[in-house]
């Protein structure tokens, strides 16, 4: 090692010890002066070890820096005693479900949440029950809901009726992984029991629904949809599903997910889009979307980081509702990203996605990020009050569903909505903030890239979750913490743009949004409002591709994008409309 660039080691920590400060070599005056008090001799026979001058030279390429030969010189001691401290650090196996000591706040962009007043109010209308069990299966929370509280179907029969269809149409979907039967017709049970005694735990009082299989359930698998987790079962329920446990709800299967919430392959095969098979289901929530497109399960939980639930909604033809970051509590769900990951419904409407939420949201202990904050959902179809701004660059761009977003802009104008347009920082990359994402997820599953576990997972292509964490590794901790500044500026002029508006109306995967708002922590609602004929060679032509458009709603504001979403509904019938699977 060069005699005119590191001084002996252990004197110099001696006198930093003196001075009350830790080893660590210093740069600047302090170096300077701990060099001259100590007088130390060079040490020439200090070996390099696994890292050298040379090492040092090549990896300057991946973070886009350079550096001389005498602070490479420098460098070497320290960067092999931290390669030293990375491994007592691995060396802890810290699981996946322990947080960072740094916890994201998206108020930090200016954002305010609402005091909580409690549940909404919400009464079940009087409803027929349909003639067939096709139809039963077809209907809205809102409605199944009515049913029950009027004693003309019970929680049993939904229970048995959804089981059958699960087991009758996974075979082509593939939405399953564990069907928690046993656990169902306990809770059914029970539902029908307090219904009979007229003891009303509210609108989702035995409606069967689906878990997206990353939110643990107690006794039962919870594989993340990964090979290397395929028998994992953890000793503890998630937070959501209590809530909707002690909501009345009957989990009544834990459904797919693309492996680690990427894509819609899991493990054992791809899910299937029920509107075209030939199509998968997209996700990462994809059992959930395909599921309730199917009339499988009355409502489904998803989760989202950059997508998962706004792609597998709008390719499954149902509403899909990614909630405010930090209003539902992650607490027994998977961790991906710890700033990015957001628990929420897909259902059949807004207004069923409304009543989910308001089981589910609420601050947790047990999750740092939640927040105290409240939620209104207004049903009226009066939107005339809203401010609504709309994207109209990306309007007026050629993307697919172009003729579809148009119309219903149309829609939105007669009921009343006077339409601004509006546009996005074009002066802030989202593209590059998203590395949060890629290198949060390398250290969520750290110990399964260096087990070399990640082989065994289905997918190895470079869009997959391998390849990126591999990849994640080489991100330098400067640039990562630079790009969280990034994101704190990006917050900021979001929340000036919506803070004009209750909501901002936008194509789902044009001009950035989808981006965007996952990284300053929007609600948003997604909504199918086209189906569009797919050419095929089995003559089936009942085959569709759905068409959606997407709500953003202001910051703990949910319950306007959802309000908006309803009013749409209340006029159209996409969100009615079946897949040919039945």
């Amino acid at each position: 090692m060069s005699s005119q660039s590191l001084v002996d080691r252990r004197r110099f920590m001696a006198y930093c010890s003196t001075l009350g400060l830790s080893g660590t070599l210093f740069p600047g005056a302090l170096y300077a002066e701990a060099q001259r008090a100590t007088d130390a001799p060079i040490n020439d026979d200090d070996e390099e070890g696994p890292i050298t001058v040379e090492i040092i030279e090549k990896a300057e390429k991946i973070a886009g820096l350079s550096f001389n030969e005498m602070e490479r010189d420098m460098m070497v001691q320290d960067l092999n005693e931290r390669l030293q401290g990375f491994e007592a650090v691995r060396e802890l196996q810290i699981p996946n479900e322990v947080p960072p000591a740094l916890t994201f706040d998206p108020r930090i962009g200016g954002a305010t949440p609402l005091p909580d007043n409690g549940p909404i109010e919400w009464e079940p209308p009087s409803v027929s029950r349909p003639d067939s069990d096709v139809d039963l299966a077809f209907l809205p929370v809102t409605k199944l809901s009515a049913l029950l509280r009027q004693g003309d179907v019970t929680a049993t029969e939904l229970t048995e009726l959804y089981l059958r269809r699960l087991k009758r149409y996974d075979g082509k979907l593939k939405a399953v992984i564990t069907l928690t039967e046993e656990r169902a017709r306990e809770q059914a049970a029970r539902a029908d029991e307090e219904l009979a005694n007229d003891e009303w735990r509210g609108p989702l009082h035995g409606i069967p629904w689906g878990a997206k299989d990353l939110l643990a359930v107690e006794g039962y698998p919870t594989t993340w949809g990964a090979t290397p987790y395929k028998d994992q079962v953890i000793d503890h329920t998630a937070a959501a599903v209590r809530k909707l446990d002690e909501a009345g709800a009957i989990l009544v299967a834990k459904l797919s997910l693309g492996a680690l919430a990427w894509g819609d392959v899991w493990f054992d095969d791809r899910t299937n889009n029920p509107w075209n098979l030939d199509q998968g289901a997209s996700g990462s929530s994809a059992g959930s979307g395909a599921a309730v497109s199917a009339g499988l399960v009355g409502f489904a939980l998803g989760t989202e980081t950059l997508g998962s639930i706004v792609s597998p909604a709008s390719r499954n033809g149902v509403t899909g509702f990614r909630p405010s970051f930090g209003m539902v509590s992650r607490d027994g769900a998977m961790a991906l990203s710890w700033t990015m990951d957001k628990v929420g419904p897909m259902a059949r409407s807004a207004a069923d996605c409304a009543l989910v939420f308001d089981v589910i949201r609420g601050y947790d202990t047990a999750d740092p990020a939640t927040v105290e904050a409240g939620f209104s959902f207004d049903s009226s179809p009066d939107i005339s009050g809203m401010r609504i701004g709309y994207l109209k660059d990306s309007f007026d761009a050629e993307y697919g569903n172009e003729q579809a977003d148009a119309e219903t802009l149309s829609v939105l104008r007669e009921l009343g909505a006077e339409l601004e347009p509006v546009a996005w920082p074009d002066d802030l990359p989202s593209g590059p903030l998203v590395g949060t994402l890629w290198t949060e997820g390398a250290a969520a599953f750290d110990d399964l890239t260096l087990s070399r576990g990640i082989d065994d997972m289905v997918r190895q292509t470079q869009d997959a979750w391998p390849h990126v964490f591999r990849t994640a590794r080489f991100m330098p901790a400067v640039e990562f913490i630079q790009i969280n500044r990034a994101r704190t500026l990006l917050m900021r002029r979001v929340h000036e743009i919506m803070r004009d508006f209750d909501v901002v109306v936008t194509p789902s995967f044009v001009g950035g949004t989808l981006q965007i708002t996952n990284l300053t922590g929007h609600p948003c609602v997604c909504i199918p409002n086209a189906f569009h004929p797919v050419e095929n060679n089995n003559g089936n032509g009942a085959r569709r591709s759905p068409g959606s458009i997407t709500f953003v709603g202001r910051l703990y504001r949910d319950g306007a994008p959802l309000a908006l979403a309803h009013a749409y509904q209340e006029q159209t019938d996409f969100h009615e409309r079946r897949p040919p699977l039945q």
